[in-house]
C-alpha cells in the first residue's frame, strides 16, 4: 500500500499543475492544514531534480503567505477560529507551551518552527494572537522556511539520483523516520518553555488563561 501511494504521488508530482498543488498545500499547512508539505516537495524534487530549487522557492513563498494567514487568524479571529482550529487538529494543548516559547525566544521561536518539523501553524497563529511585530515575523518566517525548503531543493538538485534510489529502497524506514521527526518536533516544542513542573513557568498555564 505504501509503495502504491509513493508511486501515485510521484506521478502527481510530475503533473503539469504540480507546482500549483505544492503552493496550495504549503499555504494551507502554514495556517490550518495538519499534514506537512515536505513529503510532496521531496517527491516533486525526486520526479524533476532539475527544478528542485524552483520548487523550494515556490514552497517558501507560499508557506510564508500561509503563515501570514495564520497570523491573521491568531490576531483577529483567535477565539472564533483559532481555538476551534487548533482543537480540531490536536494542537490546542500545545498552545500554552507555544506562548511560553515566544516569551523566552521571540523571533527565534518562529525560525525554529519554520525550519523544523514543529507544526508551523501553531506558531503562526500564536504569533498573531500575541501581536508579534509583523516585519520580524515575516523575516523570521522567510528565514526558517527558506532554510528547510531550499535545503531540500538544493540537495535534490545536486544529489537527486542517489537520494531517489535510497528512498525507493528504504521507503518504509524513511516514512517512519519522518513521522518520528514530526512527533519529536511537537514534543520539543512542549519542552522549550522550561524544565520540570516545579520550575517551569508554563506548567500552570492553561488555554483559558491565555484568552
Amino acid at each position: 500500500m505504501l509503495r502504491g501511494l509513493y508511486e501515485w504521488v510521484m506521478e502527481k508530482a510530475a503533473h503539469p499543475h504540480a507546482e500549483w498543488w505544492l503552493a496550495f498545500f504549503c499555504f494551507i499547512e502554514a495556517s490550518f492544514f495538519p499534514i506537512p508539505p515536505h513529503p510532496l516537495l521531496g517527491l516533486m524534487c525526486l520526479a524533476e531534480p532539475k527544478k528542485a530549487v524552483r520548487f523550494g522557492l515556490i514552497a517558501t513563498a507560499a508557506s510564508v503567505l500561509g503563515g501570514l494567514f495564520g497570523y491573521l487568524i491568531g490576531y483577529a479571529l483567535f477565539d472564533l477560529v483559532g481555538v476551534p482550529l487548533l482543537t480540531a487538529i490536536g494542537l490546542i494543548d500545545s498552545l500554552p507551551a507555544a506562548r511560553c516559547t515566544f516569551d523566552e525566544y521571540g523571533v527565534l521561536a518562529v525560525i525554529i518552527a519554520a525550519a523544523t518539523p514543529v507544526p508551523f501553524k501553531l506558531l503562526t497563529i500564536t504569533a498573531g494572537f500575541l501581536g508579534m511585530a509583523l516585519v520580524p515575523f515575516i523575516l523570521a518566517s522567510v528565514a526558517g522556511r527558506a532554510l528547510i525548503f531550499l535545503t531540500v531543493g538544493i540537495l535534490f538538485r545536486v544529489f537527486g539520483r542517489p537520494i531517489k534510489s535510497f528512498i525507493e529502497k528504504y521507503l518504509g524506514l524513511v516514512t517512519i523516520a519522518f513521522v518520528a521527526l514530526v512527533v519529536g518536533g511537537v514534543l520539543i516544542l512542549t519542552q522549550l518553555g522550561g524544565g520540570g513542573e516545579e520550575d517551569d513557568p508554563c506548567a500552570s498555564t492553561t488555554v483559558e488563561s491565555l484568552s
